[in-house]
């Protein structure tokens, strides 16, 4: 027996998506609705980290998702220059007690793909362009409104619908994604062969130049500098800035380059954003998971993770327990906040030694150290 019997994701990003795997296998009734008319193919590639990969294996899709991007083991960090000399490198290993690698790189829409189709292999329904507005959450039942109207009452709602949240902004929450001041221009470009695992540059120009591989023939590579408005920018405008402001890095930013010229690059442009609903994510029978919950620079590439581990606790605790009650949500919540809190409070703070312009070499180790300890032990 479990929790709920009937539950509403909204949102079809990793979290939301995961969130309807593990509940459709458990028999529950989902329906996924989605403001977009389809799967979104926005972004360049993702990042990810031991314990998202982890949560592919715990979802059923390490196999599909290692074949669509490109496993690795740890990182390297190069100097500024021409020659862009290698002046450090870190290997993990595979993970002990799974055999995973230690990090993984992909094309993001690759991800929400292989997300979707097991989704809805397993019995989820996914309704496509219909924006959730409101939700009306009462002791006995929550129901999601959509400017049609009311959508039909559920045991639970899951709001995973992003930065913008809907949801969150319903349930009343008016803790919100705070820029930091910083901004990453992205672009999807071929990978050269050296290029086997993600490379950061630090100095010059930028905070941070890097790239990370997603597949046997792309990777992507990124520019962190200070945010502007660069929104509007056109294909043509995205290449051309990213030209520019990466002339000072080398190596396979030569490659990079390249493609940009040639036209051959997918470019897209965000800010950074932190921040964490405090205390309680639920009110009621409605609850926000994921970027509408957390959000965080991308400078230990943990959101998709952290998200991740939402879907998969709360959906654990959903399928083991047979109430939706307090003591399920005490336990969702004493596993979750405190653990995505730290992880954002360490990525705002590498942040913020980046931009700071001091030398804080003998901070950071300490800082990725204790991250990686603490995101070894499952959430």
């Amino acid at each position: 027996m479990t929790a709920v019997k009937r539950v509403a994701v909204v949102g079809t990003g990793v979290s939301g998506l995961a969130a309807a795997i593990q509940l459709a296998r458990a028999g529950v009734e989902v329906d996924v609705f989605e403001a977009n008319a389809e799967l979104s193919a926005l972004g360049s590639g993702i990042s990810l980290q031991g314990n998202a990969l982890r949560a592919f294996a715990e979802l059923g899709v390490w196999e599909e998702a290692s074949a669509a991007g490109f496993p690795f083991d740890g990182m390297g960090m190069r100097a500024p220059g021409p020659q862009a000399p290698v002046i450090a490198r870190r290997e993990e290993g595979e993970d002990p007690a799974s055999g995973l690698p230690s990090a993984m790189g992909m094309p993001r829409a690759d991800l929400t793909r292989i997300l979707h189709e097991h989704a809805v292999r397993a019995g989820a329904t996914v309704r496509f362009g219909q924006r959730v507005t409101g939700v009306d959450s009462t002791a006995d039942y929550a129901e999601p409104i959509l400017a049609s109207g009311p959508a039909g009452r559920y045991d639970l709602v899951i709001g995973a619908d992003g930065l913008h949240s809907s949801v969150r902004t319903a349930l009343g929450i008016t803790v919100a994604p705070e820029h930091t001041g910083m901004g990453i221009w992205r672009a999807f470009v071929t990978r050269p062969a050296e290029v086997q695992f993600t490379e950061l540059y630090y100095g010059g120009p930028c905070y941070i130049a890097g790239y990370t591989p997603t597949g046997q023939d792309s990777m992507y590579a990124f520019l962190v500098s200070d945010a502007g408005d660069h929104f509007g920018a056109t294909a043509e405008e995205g290449a051309a800035a990213m030209i520019e402001q990466s002339q000072a890095y080398g190596g396979p930013w030569n490659q990079v380059r390249a493609d940009l010229s040639a036209g051959n690059a997918q470019v897209n442009y965000t800010w950074f954003t932190q921040h964490v609903v405090p205390g309680r994510w639920n009110r009621g029978r409605a609850v926000i998971i994921g970027d509408a919950a957390h959000s965080c620079p991308p400078t230990i590439a943990q959101g998709a993770a952290q998200g991740l581990e939402d879907a998969l606790v709360l959906t654990e605790l959903l399928v083991e327990r047979e109430a939706l009650d307090e003591d399920l949500w005490d336990e969702f919540h004493a596993r979750r906040v405190e653990r995505a809190t730290a992880i954002v409070d360490a990525s705002v703070q590498l942040a913020e030694w980046q931009r700071d312009g001091q030398d804080h070499s003998a901070d950071v180790p300490g800082l990725l150290g204790g991250v990686a300890q603490r995101v070894a032990v499952r959430a």
